[in-house]
């Protein structure tokens, strides 16, 4: 004998049918990324010593030096690269829900030092001067908080010690001078200076953006300014290169300044483009940054004098996450 299902019934199993399909074509894209993301053998007797220069992602998502004879691959595939001091990290995404992110730190040499997954998809990613310390950022989701159901976590690894920070939002936040807490603090864009205690990077809370200025040993941090994101720290550790919102309510608003640490003079670039990075200083007179182009998915590099004069010089198309790696040597 047959029945006909009940409207209720009919409902809940067509909901089913749609949750489970919408979990397979996530599971399926992010493991089709993760596939993209395999790391592959690195080229022979490339090393960050051996060849300095500007290393940036392709728009295949593999990193490569950019030297006066072109690109030469370092073999790796990330979401984000960073490299500095002898150190380099690459952010690749794992197959899973919740999203899964995999740091691999990797020496001098180009080869793996240690490897670290936490929840979250990439978004940024430093190594402080001296190589020792790496830190980065990536979206979440599940935080009650959010209002647009994601917020950022960034973590701090000590690549001498092994201490690793998977959260710093337990850091005893003070904003003007009142220690704060607040359920809906969020950290990103971490950057570090050449002593690799101090570091900058931006929180917000109840709708405003700051720039703070953090303390490894005594694990604190103190606002500094206002509508400060995706702080970078010059090489002279003397300035901060960042976007800033300045257009509220627009679908590009931030336009990239430099600011002051000493007299807190805020210096808007001649970028005029909504820049939605966090800018690298190639030296202490030029920060770079990727611009999305036409083509979806694929941006480009720009340099910009650091002082607000000159003009946008494309470095390099169909790429992003510029680092610049020096010549130890020098």
């Amino acid at each position: 004998m047959t029945s006909a299902l009940s409207p209720r019934t009919r409902v809940t199993a067509v909901a089913v049918s749609a949750a489970v399909l919408a979990t397979i074509a996530v599971v399926y894209t992010v493991h089709a990324a993760d596939r993209k993301e395999s790391a592959a053998p690195r080229s022979p007797g490339l090393t960050l010593d051996s060849t300095p220069g500007l290393y940036l992602r392709t728009a295949e998502g593999t990193i490569a030096a950019q030297t006066a004879k072109g690109r030469k691959a370092t073999g790796l595939t990330c979401r984000r690269f960073y490299a500095s001091g002898g150190s380099a990290v690459c952010l690749t995404t794992k197959p899973g829900i919740p999203p899964r992110t995999q740091a691999v730190i990797f020496d001098r040499a180009l080869r793996t030092k240690r490897t670290v997954t936490f929840g979250g998809t990439p978004d940024r990613a430093r190594v402080s001067p001296s190589g020792r310390m790496v830190s980065w950022t990536v979206f979440v989701s599940g935080d009650s908080y959010a209002g647009s159901s994601f917020s950022t976590r960034s973590g701090i690894l000590d690549t001498r010690t092994g201490y690793l920070i998977k959260n710093m939002e337990t850091i005893q936040l003070s904003i003007g001078k009142k220690r704060y807490s607040a359920p809906d603090v969020n950290y990103w864009g971490i950057t570090f200076s050449r002593d690799d205690n101090r570091f900058y990077a931006t929180v917000s809370t109840r709708g405003k953006t700051y720039l703070v200025e953090g303390d490894m040993r005594t694990w604190s941090a103190r606002t500094l300014r206002e509508n400060v994101e995706c702080p970078s720290l010059s090489p002279d550790g003397t300035r901060i290169a960042y976007k800033k919102r300045v257009r509220a309510g627009a679908e590009n608003p931030w336009r990239l300044h430099v600011l002051d640490l000493k007299t807190m003079r805020d210096t808007p670039l001649a970028e005029t483009r909504s820049v939605d990075d966090q800018a690298a200083w190639l030296d202490d007179s030029t920060v770079a940054y990727a611009v999305p182009t036409a083509a979806k998915g694929s941006s480009d590099i720009w340099s910009v004098p650091a002082d607000g004069t000159g003009a946008p010089r494309r470095l390099a198309t169909g790429a992003s996450s510029p680092s610049m790696v020096t010549d130890a040597a020098r």
